[in-house]
């Protein structure tokens, strides 16, 4: 007989997914050099490589709301998860090769699978959220965040071990489809599901009229960019902006995703005593200083306290936005699949075009686009406040 399916239990499967989401990102991004080389690619090129990941990112990302609302949310983590690891597996393969169209390929199937389970579990994780009526979505990413750091330190160790990339992605791979396998049987399966008369019975809630939901998708757009361009692009600026090595790009990485971590885990009980609105605008100021400093700094070490700075400040801003979307129950799902939606084109449409820009101008210079989009969410970070409920008759 299994256990009861509590909200405490839906929490720690949510926190393996969300981990070893991260570890699996990280590794990609950790081994870019070696597969840029491997594939003799250009930065453009890359750029050209990434738009595989974008491209099967909104496919996912797409898909995923209505497939929530038929099947529900577990169903569509273990699909999406399931297509990870089919990605990962392909790009490893694709490396081997030294083939790009094939590591294109690899990053859809990856970019697919991403696009619809993160989705499926913002729209868990808002709920666990509300049954236990703290917050959470902000420990979730953290989870995601600390994978993210331990899957930098182990492309670290891996590559300066000169590990060949097909073998530490397949051991990624295994690993994905390990957790996911196991953290979907703690997933109740009606979370997000619609029942089908109300589609029957009248048009879905039109959210993307509500003033509200807007303004959070472009708050949350805004930070995805900030955390997107820098797991695409970071090690690239260490390695061709400052000159170091490859190790040393993927070090840089680590300590972003440890300040993405450590912004989100002891975020919570902050956002939780101040609120989300003074928070979130905190978070846009020190991710903006954190870029002008990447962008400006004459030196490596200041360089890196900039990443510091950027990766404590980008920290907040997604979980908050979808956490404010959840707000009211009815119409939750739409809210939430809207929002997050919004944040993961961010995340993955605009690394691809940074590439193009990069070509022109260097990675560095670049980010000054990152920068003008934080300062727009922090404009719009008014609109996390908590509605007023609205008074009887």
């Amino acid at each position: 007989m299994h256990p009861p399916l509590t909200a405490a239990r839906r929490r720690a499967a949510l926190f393996a997914v969300f981990a070893v989401q991260g570890v699996a990102f990280a590794s990609w991004v950790t081994r870019t050099p070696g597969i840029r080389d491997a594939v003799r690619a250009s930065t453009s090129g890359m750029g050209l490589v990434l738009l595989g990941l974008s491209a099967g990112a909104m496919a996912g990302i797409l898909a995923s709301p209505r497939l929530v609302a038929r099947r529900g949310a577990r169903s569509v983590v273990l699909a999406g998860g399931l297509l990870q690891v089919l990605g990962v597996a392909t790009v490893a393969a694709g490396a081997g090769a030294g083939s790009a169209p094939v590591v294109a390929g690899g990053l859809a199937l990856f970019g697919a699978g991403t696009g619809s389970a993160e989705i499926a579990v913002n729209v868990e994780g808002a709920d666990v959220e509300r049954a236990l009526g703290r917050s959470v979505l902000p420990v979730l990413h953290g989870c995601f965040s600390a994978g993210t750091c331990a899957g930098a330190l182990a492309g670290v160790a891996l590559t300066a071990a000169d590990v060949p990339v097909p073998v530490h992605l397949g051991a990624v791979a295994l690993l994905l489809l390990v957790v996911v396998a196991a953290a979907v049987r703690s997933l109740p399966g009606g979370t997000g599901r619609e029942p089908v008369r109300a589609h029957r019975t009248g048009p879905r809630p039109a959210v993307h009229r509500e003033r509200r939901v807007l303004l959070l998708a472009v708050l949350v757009l805004g930070m995805a960019l900030a955390e997107g361009s820098a797991s695409d692009w970071l090690p690239l600026i260490v390695v061709d902006g400052f000159g170091l090595d490859a190790s040393a790009g993927a070090l840089v990485y680590a300590v972003f995703g440890l300040a993405m971590a450590l912004g989100r885990v002891g975020g919570g009980p902050v956002v939780d005593r101040v609120g989300r609105v003074p928070v979130l605008r905190a978070s846009a100021g020190l991710a903006a200083v954190g870029l002008l400093l990447v962008v400006l700094a004459p030196s490596a070490l200041l360089g890196a306290l900039g990443v510091l700075c950027w990766g404590l400040g980008a920290a907040l801003g997604f979980p908050l936005g979808v956490s404010a979307a959840g707000d009211e129950v009815e119409g939750a799902t739409a809210r939430v699949s809207f929002v997050a939606t919004g944040g993961y084109l961010a995340f993955l449409v605009g690394p691809p075009l940074l590439g193009f820009v990069g070509e022109e101008v260097g990675l560095r210079a670049a980010m000054l686009l990152v920068l003008a989009a934080v300062l727009v969410s922090g404009g719009a970070a008014a609109a996390a406040r908590r509605p007023r409920p609205v008074p009887a008759a």
